[in-house]
């Protein structure tokens, strides 16, 4: 082992970031982080990504932290921080460690009550920390040398414990100072991950079993918190053991294999894949695992989005984090979920009622058919376009949709074993796409994984000067830009006006963004056969480039499932208020 040697406070958080597998650091620069980003250039293995603004560093660093399991950026303090705290909102609603850091004021500013700049004009300088308080699980203000070591270990190991993200803010003096405490290479920190309690777990499975060993028709729900850890593998293993049909929220999508005899799709209420729901709704126990109830993730089978009430309590076994509740009432706490599901899936007898029923009622195939005949006068539509996706798909490729129609769309597709799939159901930032193919992309590429991004023309035009980092730093993702001249998620939930954009050359403005510089393949798509031209060309020929194909397709061309959800969305957000009580 090589010997340790007293570093500076910037190199030490760099070697921890890359101790914990952060090897890509997305950021902005600015006057309170300089010093501090010198560390992180200087270190080895520690690769530093800067982008066009500080919110789509948050969003790349989200990406990235979906693909490698935990992720960083760095930003100046208030005018940087501010800007980037809603993709900080949106790691902690999806449950992404990812370590926020940004460079602060001079620690002698801290007592000195005056105002400095880059902040809101008053002289109180923890006004940050406070806003990323609400949206971390663990916030730091390094003023003091002695103390910051046992400072950033706490936010990271808390970040990585929790799944949330934290925020370390470094006075701007410091960065570049040592202190004994500071080595390089670091002590290795091993953070202690949550433990479960034996006891609470043999319960727990003693319970279930209980229930399953009397149920006719059980199911498995996998929800989107099986994405951390082992827990996936752990899942895999109690649907194997029990034999039964296995189903995904739409949030969930990837997170088992879809070649799996027993997959039966994604649930989400009517909308959920062909005989899923029924499946679900029908079973007598459904163990819920990971399970996140949002307005959006339980479509109702009524008249506005909700919590499905077919889906009642005294049917689950609902598996969360550190807690299993069995049939809405005995609730064992302190227990991991990847203990429970290894721990159950060791004593389960097989029941495979749910997939024998499932199985009458769907044909076998659901896969997406390619048209017999193709019409090169036929304008492009998203029907033909996911048919087209769908043939790309290997274990090699991933795939990555926007929130809107990008996500009815990409859940249609049938995903090879290994590809990976992404979305941002729960916090649903649209522009939160651009950022986060830059991260994920850059995270796949060690994986030796290709990522395929459906963005739409609003989200786009939110975030769209960050396909110049793609290009800069060697990212090498297919994006397909739905353009379809509007917000169409927002035309089905309520049309006006203001759903309409103005409507770019988006080939020329990723040619404009390239210059000259890097490694891009823009083309516009209107009809089936261009599409299948330049996915192919994207595939085989520019593997090593940016491939961005706009796909002009008709404002009213949409899923039938975005016109079920959007008049559902509409009806929910309509609602009268209930009757109140007013005080004069």
């Amino acid at each position: 082992m090589s010997p340790r040697k007293e570093c500076s406070l910037g190199t030490f958080l760099a070697g921890r970031l890359v101790e914990v597998g952060v090897s890509h650091l997305f950021g902005v620069p600015g006057d309170f982080n300089l010093t501090l980003l010198d560390q992180f250039v200087a270190y080895d293995g520690l690769q530093t990504i800067w982008t066009c603004n500080e919110l789509n560093a948050g969003y790349a660093a989200d990406g990235f932290c979906r693909r490698r399991g935990v992720g960083a950026c760095a930003f100046t303090y208030c005018v940087g921080g501010l800007s980037l705290i809603n993709a900080c909102a949106g790691c902690y609603s999806e449950d992404l460690p990812v370590i926020f850091i940004s460079g602060g004021p001079n620690s002698n500013d801290f007592s000195a009550n005056h105002v400095i700049h880059h902040t809101i004009g008053l002289p109180d300088l923890t006004q940050q920390y406070r806003a990323f308080k609400e949206v971390t699980c663990a916030a730091v203000v390094v003023q003091h040398l002695a103390q910051a070591h046992h400072q950033i270990d706490y936010a990271i190991s808390e970040a990585l414990k929790q799944k949330k993200p934290a925020y370390i803010e470094i006075c701007c003096n410091l960065a570049g100072l040592s202190h004994p405490s500071f080595t390089v290479p670091p002590i290795p920190m091993n953070p202690t991950l949550l433990s479960t309690n034996a006891h609470s777990l043999a319960e727990a499975v003693e319970a279930s079993n209980k229930v399953l060993a009397s149920a006719v028709k059980p199911v498995l729900l996998g929800g989107p918190r099986l994405r951390a850890g082992s827990r996936q593998a752990a899942f895999l293993a109690l649907a194997d053991a029990l034999g039964c049909a296995v189903a995904v929220t739409a949030d969930a999508k990837g997170m088992f294999p879809e070649d799996h005899p027993n997959y039966i799709g994604h649930y989400w209420g009517s909308i959920s894949s062909e005989g899923c729901n029924e499946t679900v709704e029908g079973a007598d126990v459904v163990i819920a695992v990971g399970f996140v109830r949002t307005d959006y993730s339980t479509l109702a089978n009524y008249s506005t989005l909700g919590y499905s009430l077919l889906l009642k309590p005294e049917k689950l076994i609902d598996v969360d984090q550190r807690r299993v509740t069995v049939k809405g009432g005995e609730t064992f706490g302190c227990v991991e979920i990847e203990d429970y599901l290894s721990a159950l899936a060791k004593v389960v007898s097989p029941n495979a009622a749910s997939i024998t029923n499932f199985r009458r009622m769907v044909h076998p195939s659901r896969r997406l058919e390619r048209a017999d005949t193709l019409d090169a006068a036929e304008p492009l539509t998203t029907a033909n376009m996911i048919r087209r996706v769908q043939e790309c798909l290997t274990p090699d490729t991933c795939i990555l949709a926007e929130t809107g129609d990008s996500w009815f769309n990409a859940l249609k597709l049938n995903l090879p074993k290994g590809s990976g799939f992404e979305v941002q159901m729960r916090y649903g930032s649209i522009g939160w796409s651009v950022g986060a193919t830059l991260g994920y992309s850059l995270g796949a590429a060690a994986d030796g994984k290709r990522l395929i991004s459906m963005i739409g023309d609003g989200s786009f035009q939110m975030t769209a000067q960050d396909v110049s980092s793609m290009i800069r730093f060697g990212a090498t993702p297919i994006i397909l830009l739905m353009n379809n001249k509007g917000y169409t998620i927002e035309i089905e939930i309520h049309d006006g006006p203001y759903n309409m954009i103005q409507n770019w050359d988006y080939v020329g403005m990723v040619k404009a963004l390239h210059n000259g510089s890097g490694k891009l393949y823009a083309v516009k798509a209107a009809t089936e056969p261009e599409l299948i031209a330049a996915l192919q060309t994207a595939l085989k020929d520019k593997t090593d480039h940016v491939c961005f194909i706009e796909l002009q397709l008709d404002t009213h061309d949409c899923s039938k499932e975005l016109l079920e959800f959007g008049a559902r969305v509409s009806n929910a957000n309509g609602r009268p208020p209930v009757a109140q009580n007013m005080l004069h």
